[in-house]
This record gives C-alpha cells, structure tokens and sequence, in this order.
C-alpha cells in the first residue's frame, strides 16, 4: 500500500464517518422534515456509482468509503421516503 492509497482510505474515512451522525439522528428522532429528499437521491446514486468506478478502476478506497456511505445516505433516504409516505403526509 503506497501513500496515494493511505491518504485515499483516509480521505474515505472522514467523509464515510461525517454521514454517521445524521444517521443516527434521523434514526433515533425518526424526524426527516429538515432533509431534502431529492439531495439524498443525488447523494446515493453519485456514492453507488463512485462505487461501480471503483470497482472498474480496482480502487479500494473508492470502493469501501463510498459503499459504507451510499448505506448510510441509503438509510436515510429510506427512512425520509418512509416517514414522507406513511407518517408526515398523514399529520
């Protein structure tokens, strides 16, 4: 593993781990009202396809920091989906 790569994970790592907290927060609240439905689409097609070039490109640090974060904007927009579908519309 030379240094591109290390700073590579790194890089991965930090912008992986700065989706952790809205996460958990849209989890734990089950609040989605402030989080752009559309921005989060955006977020988990670009990340999944970040994903497939670094697949093709057989790149590790693009493949492991954007599949951990297109699980977790996944998540997010799933629960935001959710909660616009079955919970806030309803209110």
């Amino acid at each position: 593993m030379d240094a591109t790569e290390i700073l590579g994970l790194i890089a991965a790592g930090i912008t992986t781990l700065a989706n952790i907290p809205q996460a958990v927060k849209v989890i734990r609240t089950k609040s989605t009202k402030s989080i752009s439905a559309f921005t989060y689409t955006m977020l988990t097609v670009g990340m999944a396809a970040w994903v497939v070039y670094g697949i093709l490109k057989n790149d590790l640090p693009i493949i492991i920091g954007n599949a951990i974060a297109t699980a977790l904007c996944g998540t997010i927009l799933s629960v935001k989906l959710y909660m616009k579908l079955y919970k806030e519309e309803r209110e």
